[in-house]
This record gives C-alpha cells, sequence and structure tokens, in this order.
C-alpha cells in the first residue's frame, strides 16, 4: 500500500526535526490539498503492536495550511506528548504513523447525534476540553466517548458542558 503524501510529509518533518533540530520547511509549491486550512491530528505507533508512541492535534486550524499544520504536529506528537519520552530516531523505523484531518466542529446538543466510529467528539467547559478522534479500538458506545472526554478534560460528569462532533478524513 503506497504512504499517502499527508503521513510522508508527518514522517518527512519527524525525521528532519531529530536531525536538524529545528521544524521542517513548508514544501513549496504547496502540494496538492495541503493549501487549504484544517485542523489535524498525528498518531504515531508501534509497528509490532501497535501501541500509541504519540498523538498530537489541533481540532481547529493554528497554521496557515493543512501542509503546516502537519508538520507541527508530527514534530510534537513525536516529541511533546507529555504521556511518553521524545521518540528517537534510532526508533523511527519501528514506527507507523496515521494523519487524520478534521471537518469543523459541529456544536451538537444530545447524545443522539454521536456515533464513535463515525464522528469524534470534543467536549468543552470553562476553558477546559476533552477530544476524542472517532473509531478508535475499544470505544464502542457513545457512552464511553462521552466519558473519557470529560475525563481527559478534567470536567466534571454534572457540570454543564458543551459537545461538538466531527469527522475525519484517516491516511496512513
Amino acid at each position: 500500500m503506497e504512504t499517502h503524501p499527508y503521513v510522508k510529509l508527518a514522517i518527512q518533518a519527524v525525521r528532519h526535526f531529530l536531525a536538524e533540530g529545528k521544524p521542517l520547511a513548508c514544501p513549496s509549491p504547496i502540494p496538492d490539498g495541503m493549501d487549504r486550512q484544517s485542523g489535524a491530528f498525528v498518531s504515531i505507533k508501534k509497528k509490532k503492536n501497535l501501541e500509541l508512541r504519540g498523538c498530537i492535534g489541533t481540532v481547529t486550524p493554528n497554521q496557515d495550511n493543512l501542509a503546516n499544520e502537519i508538520i507541527h504536529n508530527a514534530v510534537s506528537a513525536a516529541t511533546r506528548d507529555p504521556r511518553f519520552k521524545a521518540i528517537t530516531s534510532n526508533e523511527l523505523k519501528s514506527l507507523q504513523f496515521s494523519v487524520d484531518v478534521l471537518t469543523p466542529l459541529e456544536p451538537i446538543d444530545s447524545a443522539d447525534q454521536l456515533n464513535p466510529q463515525r464522528y469524534g467528539l470534543s467536549v468543552k467547559y470553562k476553558g477546559m476540553q476533552g477530544i476524542l478522534l472517532p473509531d478508535l479500538e475499544g470505544i464502542d458506545t457513545v457512552q464511553r466517548q462521552i466519558d473519557l472526554c470529560l475525563k481527559k478534560g478534567d470536567i466534571p460528569k454534572n457540570a454543564p458542558y458543551e459537545m461538538h462532533r466531527f469527522e475525519v478524513e484517516r491516511y496512513h
């Protein structure tokens, strides 16, 4: 299976950062489809057992184009995910990358509007936020998705939180 250009860019960004200590410059010209703005998540897993090794992303765009969004989030996933030690150059060949490009957040007012296989979820309350991507292993019910978002955001279950759903295009 051919590696998608978004994933190639994420790998190249991490490889460059680990070698040079600075972010990769945005490709010029910007490749097809990467000139738009979008939130994006970069996930890094061990090839052997698919154990998560890093995942960082943006729900709304922080960069001027998707290429820069992928570059910045790939480096952050590899070096700044607080759950893991930074990835080293030596382990790169044993890792696999995926890139999720997000649709804009859509406010919802009921759990009936969720489906954890189709929609990701953002839960917000007083500046706190919990986010989960869709179609994650072990998250099979809407209630589990909501509970995990609340936990990730450190949001009390009885708080009057806001929910937003989104879809992703997932690339490997």
